[in-house]
C-alpha cells in the first residue's frame, strides 16, 4: 500500500519505521537459513567461510558435498525413507483431516469445539511429550521400530493441519449448492464429487502440503520410534551432526530448504485460487 499524498510527518515517519522493522526482522529470521546456501559449496570439509570463499576464488567452491549426499548409500536411503513415510502418512492426514472437517462443518454435529480441541491438541501438546506417549504405546502394540509405526505418528502430527485449513475453506461454503443438486436428483456422493469437493479442493491440497512438510521435517518423533532402517533425512542430518561433523548437512540443508520455498510458492498460489473462487481478491 502507497504511502497516502495527504500523510502528515508523523503517519510518513511511521509508514517508513514500520517498513524499516519489519525489513530487520526479516533480515534476522532468513540470515541463518540463506547462510548455510554459499557453506554448503566449500570445497573444504569446514563450517566456516574460508579466505577464498571470500574473495570469490572459484577454486574455493565445489559440488564435492552434492556428490557426496548422491553417493552415500546412507543418505539416499533416508531419503527413500522421508518420501515413503511422508506421502504415506500425507495421504492418511488429508483423507482423514477432510472427514473430520466435513463432519465439524455440519451445524448439528454435538461437542463441536471440544472434538476440533481434541483434533488439533497434537499442535498444542508439546512435541516431545507426544513423542514419549507414542513410544510406548507403538512399543506396547509392536510398531516401534516400524514403517507403519512412523507413518501413523506422522499421520497423528498433520491431521490438525488438515482439519484447520479444510474448516477454513468449508466457512465461506455455499450450502445451498448441495440443497440444489439435492432437489436437482444428485445423491450425496455425486454432490460431494462434483459440488463441494471441486470448491474446498484448495483448502485440501494446502492441508495436505502442511502435512507434507510436517513429517517431511520431523526428527522427534523419528528419534523415539525408528530403527537404523527408518531413518529418515532429519534423523540421518541429526545424527551425522553427534557422529562425524561433514558439510554434506549443509548440502542436505540447502536442498531442504529448496523444497520448502517450492512449497510454500505453492500454497501461496493456492492461496490466491482459494480466494479467487470465493469472490476475494487475491491480497
Amino acid at each position: 500500500m502507497a504511502l497516502p499524498s495527504y500523510a502528515g510527518p508523523l503517519e510518513t515517519t511511521w509508514y517508513y519505521t514500520f517498513r524499516f522493522i519489519c525489513a530487520c526482522i526479516f533480515v534476522f529470521l532468513i540470515t541463518p537459513i540463506l547462510v548455510i546456501i554459499p557453506l554448503s559449496f566449500n570445497v573444504e570439509p569446514y563450517f566456516t567461510f574460508t579466505q577464498g570463499m571470500l574473495s570469490f576464488d572459484p577454486d574455493a567452491y565445489s559440488l564435492r558435498w552434492y556428490e557426496d549426499f548422491i553417493n552415500n548409500t546412507q543418505w539416499t536411503h533416508s531419503v527413500k525413507n522421508s518420501f515413503i513415510i511422508a506421502i504415506a502418512s500425507t495421504i492418511l492426514a488429508t483423507v482423514l483431516g477432510t472427514l473430520a472437517a466435513l463432519g465439524l462443518s455440519k451445524p448439528h454435529m454435538p461437542y463441536r469445539a471440544l472434538t476440533m480441541g481434541v483434533l488439533i491438541s497434537p499442535m498444542i501438546v508439546p512435541l516431545i511429550i507426544s513423542a514419549a506417549g507414542m513410544y510406548f504405546f507403538y512399543s506396547s502394540i509392536g510398531l516401534d521400530q516400524s514403517y507403519l509405526g512412523i507413518i501413523l505418528a506422522h499421520t497423528v502430527l498433520g491431521t490438525p493441519f488438515v482439519v484447520i485449513t479444510v474448516t477454513a475453506t468449508l466457512v465461506g461454503f455455499d450450502n445451498s449448492l448441495s440443497r440444489a443438486a439435492a432437489n436437482l436428483g444428485a445423491t450425496p456422493t455425486t454432490s460431494f464429487f462434483r459440488i463441494t469437493m471441486p470448491l474446498i479442493l484448495p483448502g485440501v491440497i494446502s492441508g495436505a502440503l502442511f502435512a507434507f512438510i510436517t513429517s517431511f521435517d520431523e526428527v522427534v518423533v523419528v528419534l523415539f520410534l525408528a530403527g537404523f532402517e527408518q531413518r529418515t533425512i532429519p534423523r540421518q542430518m541429526w545424527s551425522g551432526i553427534r557422529e562425524q561433523i561433514s558439510p554434506t548437512i549443509l548440502a542436505v540443508a540447502t536442498i531442504l530448504v529448496m523444497i520448502s520455498i517450492a512449497l510454500l510458492a505453492t500454497l501461496e498460489l493456492l492461496r490466491r485460487r482459494n480466494e479467487k473462487l470465493r469472490g476475494l481478491s487475491p491480497g
